[in-house]
């Protein structure tokens, strides 16, 4: 019984270390901080308000980097609408500032922090994957892969 309960803790903990919370539609999306491009912290809530497009992504998948022209111009066509932010995994700073710069990306771009990751945080399975978040800061929509139905849906919920 005494294990039990220690696994219990256990998981319990690491439930609230940073680990994979409720992600599904619907769920309130974990709130985070993470490095910006110039240096300074982004806190997702500070978005609150708005819809949010998170894009978890790197600098090596060539899936991401191929999507890249049709997220600009989706960020284009509903800026003001929306925030794009990028979430850089599994690149090193340099790696993820060059690419940033190379692919000229206009959105917020973080890099995800490996005291709280959250590739880990969101459950993403692979890359990309966008997550795209209401007003209200809940989770609206998951999309795995460089998928033309992400475009799709952003045109529905952004007339």
């Amino acid at each position: 019984m005494k294990k039990l309960i220690l696994c219990c803790l256990l998981l319990a903990g690491l439930s609230s270390a940073g680990f994979a919370q409720n992600i599904e539609v619907g769920a309130q999306a974990p709130d985070f901080s993470a490095m910006k491009i110039d240096g300074k912290t982004f806190t997702l809530s500070s978005l609150q308000g708005k819809y949010v497009v998170l894009d978890f992504w790197g600098s090596w998948c060539k899936w991401c980097i191929k999507g890249f022209p049709d997220m600009k111009e989706a960020y284009a066509k509903h800026k003001g609408k929306v925030e794009f932010v990028g979430i850089a995994c599994r690149d090193t700073e340099e790696k993820w500032k060059a690419a940033t710069a190379k692919y000229e990306l206009p959105w917020i771009s973080v890099l995800n922090p490996a005291a709280n990751d959250l590739v880990k945080v969101y459950e993403v399975k692979g890359f990309p994957t966008k997550i795209v978040l209401d007003p209200q800061g809940r989770i609206a929509k998951v999309i795995l892969g460089e998928d033309p139905e992400f475009y799709t849906y952003l045109d529905s919920v952004l007339k």
